[in-house]
């Protein structure tokens, strides 16, 4: 997701409507330590991946969490992807699948065409994937699979065909306090909706707010593992599903810490009620719950820091 997602407007035009060229934000092409294609947004001030790169944090928090030797080779699996930027998600998702034998019934919302299509444009990032993948992701990129616009006035259009039948929701907006409209409890409220019973909706946040609000609409929890050579960071994301999540090397259950951080005042949520709120709105709304709040303040091990709590070094 782009401008005006991030900002202090919105736009409010027609439920598909692009923002207007005069409000998008400067795109700045970067590299990751790994190499790859991403691009930071000026308005959000944020980065649309980590430092560590865009290929491997689709890897680490989407991909191998997704465990896709779970299915039988030749199911297609049906996947909703929230703020589908660079593509870099997608076409990681993509080669899994073809390795695993797997098609993919792709659905993605996307505020701006631009990044995909920058992302299209860089032969760098052609070069990561092989042509097939490419292909598929040209043809998703002008197709109707892909909705562009608000993803909460989009979404409505998803459920319409996919509800109770995604086997993975793919969440990775910029972070909440950038864009908490895809972060309140109203929008994942009706995000989860898309899922199976044994569905997996896999983010890279930490997030107190979004873990607390994905538990109390009645989803268990798994933290995805950091990598090993980031021993400093205790949570690379979430994984939630409405039936138990069956063991695997990149998860976790939540730990004891972490299950007390979600009873603090950090996991004060989102709320955006009628679905129109600015994110300055929503950030307000939420400080003076806070400070009204009886929930004792947020404690983290020191040792472990903060960076699990949102993406951290700019990540989107």
């Amino acid at each position: 997701m782009t401008w005006p997602a991030c900002g202090t407007e919105t736009d409010r035009g027609s439920p598909g409507a692009e923002p207007a060229p005069e409000a998008l934000p400067e795109l700045l092409p970067r590299r990751g330590r790994d190499g790859s294609f991403t691009l930071y947004s000026s308005a959000c001030d944020e980065g649309f991946h980590s430092a560590a790169g865009a290929l491997r944090e689709a890897n680490e928090k989407f991909v191998v969490p997704a465990a896709l030797e779970r299915f039988a080779p030749g199911r297609e699996l049906v996947v909703a992807e929230v703020a589908v930027g660079t593509g870099t998600n997608t076409a990681a998702l993509l080669a899994a699948a073809t390795t695993a034998g797997l098609d993919l019934d792709w659905w993605g919302l996307e505020l701006d065409h631009r990044p995909l299509a920058l992302a299209l444009a860089d032969t760098g990032f052609r070069a990561q994937w092989p042509a097939a993948v490419v292909g598929r992701l040209e043809e998703l990129s002008g197709g109707d699979r892909l909705r562009l616009g608000d993803a909460r006035r989009r979404l409505p259009e998803l459920l319409d065909t996919l509800a109770g039948r995604c086997d993975l929701v793919l969440l990775d907006a910029f972070s909440p306090q950038r864009c908490p409209q895809l972060w309140s409890l109203e929008f994942l409220e009706e995000l989860v909706r898309l899922l199976r019973p044994d569905g997996r909706l896999l983010t890279y946040s930490s997030a107190a707010a979004v873990r607390r609000c994905l538990q109390d609409l009645g989803l268990e929890l798994r933290a995805i593992r950091p990598p090993a050579d980031e021993p400093e960071r205790w949570s690379a994301g979430t994984a939630a599903s409405f039936t138990p999540v069956a063991p695997h090397p990149s998860l976790r259950p939540l730990e004891p810490f972490e299950r007390v951080h979600l009873a603090s005042r950090a996991a004060v949520p989102y709320r955006d009620p009628t679905g129109t709120a600015t994110a300055a709105e929503i950030l307000a709304w939420r400080q003076r719950e806070q400070e009204q709040s009886k929930a004792p303040p947020a404690r983290l091990p020191q040792r472990r820091g903060p960076a699990g709590l949102g993406r951290s070094g700019g990540h989107r």
